[in-house]
């Protein structure tokens, strides 16, 4: 497929969805904008390729692949193999995933945690089938057997937050797993910046600016602004608003409480900044998201 190809479609900001994949030598997907959310693969068989807004990344057994949401990507067969297989994953990440990927960083904006030890992937692979089959449980009885046959679409509430704790697992066990070292083409890790990601994450609701969170780190506001901007590839607010949106996530799933004290308790301003903030996030407002409308949420998949 060539770089002026049609993007491929992907699922809506919200969803939670996962499958295995066994793709031919000629498959390719490209996305000039990016999917709505974050995407991950991982490598179980054969080999592939996938890229940011920089070069081609080679992909096989045992190589984890995280691609944010919104920036170009594109991943395809590796031209020389015959085929690519493993799990992909559309999810949101929890408040403190970017910080355990930065030292996996590589040129064009995406993650590439390479050669997870042979005796960590059968511990993955078993993540991925409980993800799959905890992301169709909508509570009442016991989560379906892990079949992995087809799409599995989490709903709100047990079964996406196991799917995430899942998702969770994987990335602990592919970072803890691997030496960082020579791994990242980006600038050395600063401590500051993950003090800051703590903070946030600790209290996302709270009264966050670039001047209190420089204060608490001991820098000048600009040079927090532009360290932490260099090291995450977005703003110190950028990193508040997201954490904000993922605690009121868990909150709506979680919770009973109306959209006014959801809005409250994870720091905006009002019920109508944070309706408008969450349905450009998720695709669709916290009514709906609350709601668990799974015809909306299935669309365009």
């Amino acid at each position: 497929m060539p770089e002026t190809a049609a993007d491929t479609p992907s699922p809506p900001a919200q969803s939670l969805v996962a499958s295995r994949f066994s793709q031919p030598a000629d498959y390719r997907v490209a996305r000039a904008a990016g999917a709505a959310n974050w995407l991950l693969l991982w490598t179980a068989e054969g080999r592939g390729q996938v890229r940011g807004s920089g070069p081609w990344i080679a992909q096989r057994p045992g190589d984890l692949a995280v691609l944010p949401a919104r920036r170009r990507h594109a991943y395809r067969t590796d031209p020389s193999a015959r085929s690519w297989g493993g799990w992909w994953v559309h999810f949101q990440p929890r408040a403190a995933w970017p910080a355990w990927l930065r030292d996996h960083s590589r040129e064009g904006g995406v993650y590439c945690v390479t050669g997870v030890p042979a005796a960590v992937r059968a511990r993955v692979g078993s993540a991925f089938l409980r993800l799959h089959a905890d992301a169709r449980w909508a509570g009442g009885e016991a989560p379906p057997s892990q079949d992995p046959a087809g799409i599995a679409i989490a709903s709100a509430g047990p079964g996406r937050e196991l799917a995430l704790g899942a998702i969770e697992e994987v990335l602990l066990l592919a970072t803890g797993s691997t030496a960082a070292a020579g791994q990242a083409a980006a600038a050395p890790y600063d401590p500051r910046v993950g003090q800051a990601d703590a903070i946030i994450a600790a209290d996302p609701g709270g009264p966050h600016t670039v001047h209190s969170l420089a204060r608490q780190v001991a820098l000048s506001p600009s040079r927090f602004a532009h360290l932490y901007a260099e090291q995450t590839g977005r703003t110190p607010m950028q990193a508040v608003r997201a954490a904000r949106l993922g605690h009121a996530q868990q909150l709506l799933d979680a919770t009973d409480l109306d959209i006014g004290p959801v809005a409250r308790a994870s720091g905006f301003a009002s019920p109508f900044h944070f309706s408008r903030a969450f349905r450009e996030r998720f695709g669709v407002p916290p009514s709906v998201y609350r709601a668990g409308d799974s015809g909306e949420r299935e669309a365009g998949l």
